[in-house]
């Protein structure tokens, strides 16, 4: 059986956030971390996990990982995630 993930990730020497959906965290956020030679990950560098959610559909993670980046869902990472 498939899960699919949801996952923040931080920048902490620019302050600045990723939101995206995988269903292998660990090999992603290496990508993200040091495969990717451009890009918007490969700028903000180093990034780490501040969130994750798991999900049984990919469906289910599609929207959850929309919404995180609305307004209201880059509102509530603010207000409950971020530092």
């Amino acid at each position: 059986m498939d899960e699919f993930v949801v996952y923040v990730l931080y920048s902490r020497s620019s302050g600045k956030t990723y939101v995206g959906f995988t269903s292998d965290l660990i090999t992603r956020f290496h990508s993200h971390n040091h495969f990717s030679a451009k890009g918007y990950t490969a700028r903000f560098r180093p990034w780490e996990v501040v969130h994750v959610e798991f999900f049984t559909t990919k469906h289910e993670a599609m929207v959850r990982e929309r919404w995180l980046k609305s307004g209201a869902g880059r509102e509530w990472l603010r207000e409950n995630i971020l530092f």
